[in-house]
């Protein structure tokens, strides 16, 4: 399984879906790790409390990038409730304090970094940036 999580990681990270600037969003937000560089845009459009549409650009590890490219193919057609349910889930997973939830299936491949702790970083950082989208609410 580790090695299916492995090759699902490195697969999203070498090809992520959704990198590319959503033209009509309704929210965005800007994300950067000081420490490696890893640097998101986050782009959305809410209507009616559902992600209609979600994308990103920028540059980062493969760790950060499969970790946007997942995010945002679990997160299409999904209500903002759902999205911060997913952002704390993430958050908590990653970081070892809750086992895995079979609910979130589509993220739980990025659970193992919490057994890397100098990565999580690079699998949180577009799921806060996906929070401060939500939480601020403008285009950044």
């Amino acid at each position: 399984m580790i090695e299916l999580y492995r090759d699902l990681i490195i697969d999203h990270g070498v090809n992520p879906r959704n990198k590319y600037i959503l033209q009509c969003f309704t929210h965005s937000a800007k994300g950067f790790n000081h420490f490696c560089g890893d640097n998101f845009i986050l782009y959305l459009n809410i209507i009616d409390d559902i992600i209609c549409d979600i994308s990103f650009e920028g540059q980062g590890c493969s760790i950060s990038m499969a970790s946007a490219s997942l995010m945002t193919l679990s997160l299409k057609n999904k209500s903002v409730e759902y999205a911060f349910k997913m952002f704390d889930y993430m958050r908590d997973v990653i970081k070892g304090n809750i086992k895995q939830d079979s609910q979130f299936y589509d993220i739980n491949v990025l659970s193992n970094v919490k057994n890397f702790p100098s990565r999580v970083k690079c699998a949180t950082l577009i799921w806060h940036t996906l929070n401060d989208a939500l939480l601020y609410k403008g285009k950044s």
